[in-house]
């Protein structure tokens, strides 16, 4: 089957692996290169905030464009997350192919804020695959298909660990790992354990020396599931790292620092109690918090020290069991038969 994929983020094409290893797909569109020759990769899009959004519109506008020229000759097309771009996309698809069908998968977040894109995503999306079983309270024709980091996770803590090891995760944006980092050096040098950053697999040396500055006192890692298995203890950025800790059953806090103006809107507009996905998940089935969450100056040595030392790992496993059993089982199979359905 030929499949038109839009897959602008990082966890995106995360998500869009386990889909191609149990289904049988020709791809064209946005992806990461390692899938193959993508019109244009993903890191084209890779931003940071409202703001850094901007310079890329113009891009935008002719990669749209572009997209549905090529969904002509395509059997299906597969939008994943980023609803600023596959919304557009997904409208001018059909105005100009009304038949085609577009299944979206990691639907928008309205249940955080823009509870309108609703009618949006209904309007112009044939399939609607959920990862968050909330979501169907949400979206009249969301169907549950799993979520898929069950598919890519491979190992998960059984019990409390005694490593002496502790990770450190300040996300793989340029803007968001460089105003963590001044605050992981601090608390690193605090702690009596082997400190390891997790660092994406595609940074070279540069981008590494760019990004982080000195990390000497640190042992790097490119592997973040197997590292946050082996680690007593994590400090991970908002973002999809955090419900992979969570899964993996590693105790954590989860730390951000934004730009002013982004977090002035975040706060306006987001209508969350929790940042953290674990936490917003388990809060959809009225159960307690799974950890703990600083953002904007309280993301500084003291608070994450405190947190390191009074975590009680016994605890943490009990409620991470909690969570996968609501997230029940993984995506790809059930997303490969609803594509082909």
């Amino acid at each position: 089957m030929k499949l038109l994929v839009s897959a602008l983020e990082a966890s995106a094409n995360s998500h869009l692996e386990p889909l191609l290893r149990v289904g049988e797909y020709e791809i064209e569109g946005i992806f990461d290169k390692k899938f193959g020759s993508p019109l244009y990769p993903s890191s084209d899009f890779s931003v940071m905030g409202f703001l850094d959004v901007l310079p890329k519109i113009m891009m935008a506008k002719r990669a749209i464009n572009q997209m549905v020229q090529l969904s002509e000759k395509v059997d299906r097309v597969l939008l994943i997350d980023s609803p600023a771009f596959n919304l557009p996309l997904a409208k001018a698809i059909k105005k100009r192919f009304p038949k085609k069908e577009i299944i979206y998968y990691i639907l928008p977040q309205v249940w955080a804020w823009k509870e309108k894109r609703v009618a949006k995503v209904e309007r112009y999306c044939d399939k609607l695959a959920s990862i968050m079983p909330f979501e169907t309270r949400y979206y009249n024709r969301a169907v549950y298909v799993g979520n898929p980091l069950l598919d890519e996770i491979e190992v998960v803590k059984k019990e409390p660990s005694s490593a002496k090891k502790v990770a450190f995760l300040p996300g793989s944006r340029r803007s968001e790992i460089k105003s963590l980092m001044r605050v992981f050096k601090e608390t690193a040098k605090e702690i009596d354990a082997k400190k390891v950053l997790v660092i994406p697999k595609s940074f070279d040396d540069k981008t590494i020396e760019e990004f982080y500055g000195d990390i000497e006192d640190f042992e790097i890692s490119r592997d973040t599931h197997k590292t946050l298995c082996q680690s007593d203890f994590a400090f991970v950025c908002s973002g999809t790292a955090t419900l992979e800790a969570a899964l993996i059953g590693v105790p954590f806090v989860l730390v951000y620092k934004a730009k002013a103006l982004d977090y002035w809107i975040a706060k306006r507009f987001v209508k969350l109690k929790y940042a953290g996905l674990a936490n917003i998940i388990l809060d959809f089935y009225n159960k307690e918090p799974l950890h703990k969450e600083f953002f904007q100056e309280d993301v500084n040595k003291n608070n994450l020290l405190n947190e390191y030392h009074k975590n009680d790992p016994k605890i943490f496993l009990q409620k991470a069991k909690q969570l996968r059993d609501i997230l029940k089982y993984p995506s790809a199979k059930n997303l490969d038969r609803l594509i082909k359905k």
